[in-house]
């Protein structure tokens, strides 16, 4: 396969002939949260990304879609308010209706899993974000077959710090922020609180309901943190969420365009309570013990106007119709609806409450083995989920539960063969359950084992290089069709298995000037679950997960941040993706072929280049173009969505403890897809076949004022 590689026009980025000359600005040491250890990013021997809280502040992003593009190999989909479903290195679920979810990507939040809830992973008060590409089954187990997305936010210190921060866009746009921290009392108790609000019409009209605010968002996050030093070995954290969305979902049109003609605009509701308990106590020299247990409950609410357009009489594309077939239309006996408008709406009521509890010992300074060369971690890790659905649909309606029940034991061995080379051992095994019961009769249980882990090699070659190579296995547990029209056979699927071999070399470069790391993967997957969507009637259609495929992924991952001098700093990414079925049973034999055809969502290249320009030491300038090759949308038809580039900028002045950001997203207002779908849903043409998709943001420009103290 040929990578294709999208010309760039970056002038834009790199014209600073009349920068005035300031101090010189230090690239970032960024400190990955999400393995058992923290460690600098450029020494942690694995494919990732860090997204620091400047960058975020720079985007005036909102939410964790509007940063994702920055990092190579990923992508997302929408098919909700925001873009809920992650992929990496095209692997990763792209939505959720009436089926169970076991996730492909890990949605990781202050330690606590939200796997199956994207819609939570808002950026106010977030130190940064860590995505961590290739399985991670020795850390995090089943949900981490394809990577990981972890948010950190930001943590109390002794020293009062306050951030107030308002903000407007076009569209209606407003957000709200406080975040107060410091010591409650000292030397014991820390403690941090954030509230932010975002509100806005959306990006979409409604012209049946004169409305603009039919797709708005409506988005509450708190956060609260509090830590107790209890003494100089025992350190205890409590974290305390609450999320309250409630966005509107009014994203598809039978012309494609961003003019609904909707009577009855669905909705993406959320509301999450959640906390965590963390401790870590350091016992002795030999031995530290940290513990983690946390509650999240969510009530969610996902719904949508099945047909698109308003009611027949009030129907415009019934206008279209002849006076003869609105006749007929209005007939209720008449026995060919082919060419009348059909009315339908869904509405999907989840309930899911999530429990678990972690202990692990690590070794440290005097409790390393084998005379002090091999550090090691091993725990235990519970974790349970109850979820409930109510369906209410002019499809059929369906009430179902599904408990799953996760209890695990990991360990891992960092030995020191060398001065310079060390061998990494990493194991997981996983006992999973699940009960699932539904209105439809459907009632199954389901118990396996699982395992995961890796094999690696990290040297040392000098303090500017790190080399690492790793053989890794992960999971992803099996689960449950909730179709009844399927047979017994074919109402599980089985687990879901990965081999991934990578070598990556991480390194700095003109004295600390420049950081750079590239990584080369390949990835065998067995039993691969692949989602198949069948149409069966005009908006219906027939959704299933098999093990029909073998899979290979295979590609690159390249970032660099170079501080080129003491007034321009610049960074690019490239991700090169293979992702192909080898093999595909399909279970619809009339369906299309897809050996040998590129997974959906799996553009064959993704890539980020930008630069900051200093003009003065209070005013920079940032830049930057990201972008992504055409992708298929599913594995169960051949539309694509294509190729885009977006441009984001940014102007921000600082002044004393006040910043002010004029900001950008999407400057030349690209249309790109975030979400497609290939059926008939259009009276105008019989409801033939038509291809219908889903828009991300158009350009939006906004300004935000920021006070710290």
């Amino acid at each position: 396969m040929k990578f294709k590689i999208l010309p760039l026009s970056i002038a834009v980025l790199l014209s600073a002939n009349a920068v005035a000359k300031v101090d010189n600005h230090d690239l970032p040491a960024m400190v990955v949260s999400a393995d058992f250890r923290p460690a600098i990013a450029l020494e942690t021997p694995i494919s990732l990304t860090t997204i620091d809280s400047d960058t975020i502040d720079s985007r005036g992003a909102q939410h964790i879609e509007d940063v994702l593009n920055l990092a190579p190999n990923v992508n997302l989909s929408a098919g909700a308010s925001r873009g809920q479903f992650f992929q990496i290195r095209g692997i990763g679920e792209r939505s959720q209706f009436s089926s169970p979810l076991n996730p492909s990507v890990g949605l990781i939040i202050d330690g606590i899993d939200f796997s199956r809830t994207g819609g939570a992973a808002t950026l106010f008060d977030i130190e940064q974000v860590e995505v961590l590409r290739g399985p991670q089954g020795t850390r995090f187990g089943t949900n981490a077959l394809a990577g990981v997305i972890n948010l950190q936010s930001k943590q109390p210190t002794e020293e009062l710090d306050i951030h107030a921060e308002m903000g407007i866009a076009e569209y209606d746009t407003r957000s709200l922020g406080l975040a107060v921290g410091g010591t409650l009392v000292e030397n014991s108790l820390l403690g941090r609180v954030s509230i932010h609000s975002h509100r806005s019409d959306g990006y979409m009209d409604n012209d049946f309901l004169n409305r603009s605010n039919t797709q708005d968002r409506d988005e509450l996050t708190a956060r609260s943190q509090l830590k107790w030093l209890v003494n100089n070995n025992l350190t205890v954290d409590l974290n305390l969420f609450h999320h309250n969305i409630d966005n509107g979902y009014d994203a598809f049109t039978l012309d494609n365009s961003r003019n609904s003609l909707s009577d009855n605009p669905g909705q993406d509701k959320q509301h999450t309570n959640a906390v965590a308990l963390k401790t870590d106590w350091r016992a002795n020299n030999a031995i530290q013990i940290q513990t983690a247990s946390s509650y999240m409950k969510s009530d969610i609410v996902y719904s949508y106007d099945a047909d698109w357009n308003s009611e027949f009489a009030n129907n415009a594309f019934f206008q279209t119709l002849s006076v003869l077939q609105q006749a007929n239309c209005l007939d209720s006996d008449y026995d060919n609806d082919a060419f009348c408008p059909y009315n339908a709406t869904e509405e999907f009521k989840r309930e899911r409450e999530n429990y678990s509890f972690e202990i692990k010992a690590l070794s440290n300074e005097d409790g390393k083995l084998f005379d002090g060369r091999t550090a090691w971690v091993v725990g235990t890790n519970f974790f349970i989920q109850d979820e409930g659905l109510n369906l209410n649909s002019d499809f059929g309606n369906l009430d179902n539960k599904y408990e799953t029940e996760n209890v695990s034991l990991f360990g891992q061995l960092d030995t020191q063969i060398t001065q310079k080379l060390t061998l990494i051992i990493g194991l997981r095994v996983e006992n999973f359950r699940a009960d699932y019961k539904d209105s439809n009769g459907i009632d199954i249980k389901t118990s396996e084992v699982l395992f995961g882990g890796k094999l690696g090699l990290n040297y040392q070659v000098n303090t500017e290089h790190l080399l690492y190579t790793s053989l890794s296995r992960g999971f992803k547990s099996g689960g449950i069709n909730n179709n009844d029209n399927l047979p017994v056979s074919a109402l599980e699927f089985d687990t879901e298995y990965m081999w991934t071999l990578e070598t990556g070399l991480k390194s700095l470069w003109l004295d600390g000037d420049l950081i750079s790391s590239v990584n080369l993967f390949y990835s065998s997957r067995r039993n691969a679950q692949v989602k198949s969507s069948i149409v069966v009637g005009i908006g219906e259609f027939e959704d299933s997960i098999t093990n029909a495929a073998k899979g290979t992924n295979y590609g690159l991952e390249a970032e660099l941040d170079w501080a080129a001098t003491d007034k321009m700093r610049l960074f690019a990414a490239l991700g090169l993706l293979h992702a192909s079925f080898d093999e595909f049973d399909n279970p619809d034999p009339s369906a299309i072929d897809l050996d040998d055809r590129r997974m959906a969502h799996a553009p064959s290249y993704t890539f980020n280049i930008g630069s900051e320009i200093y003009l003065s030491p209070s005013l920079t300038f940032k830049a930057n173009i990201e972008g992504k090759d055409e992708f298929y949308f599913s594995n169960s038809h051949n539309e694509k969505s294509g190729s885009y580039a977006l441009t984001n900028a940014s102007l921000e002045y600082r002044t004393g403890d006040w910043k002010v950001t004029l900001w950008g997203r999407n400057l030349f207002d690209k249309d790109f897809a975030t979400r497609g779908f290939s059926f008939g849903n259009d009276p105008r043409t019989n409801y033939a076949t038509d291809r219908y998709i889903q828009y991300g943001d158009p350009r939006v420009i906004g300004l935000s004022v920021a006070w710290d103290y």
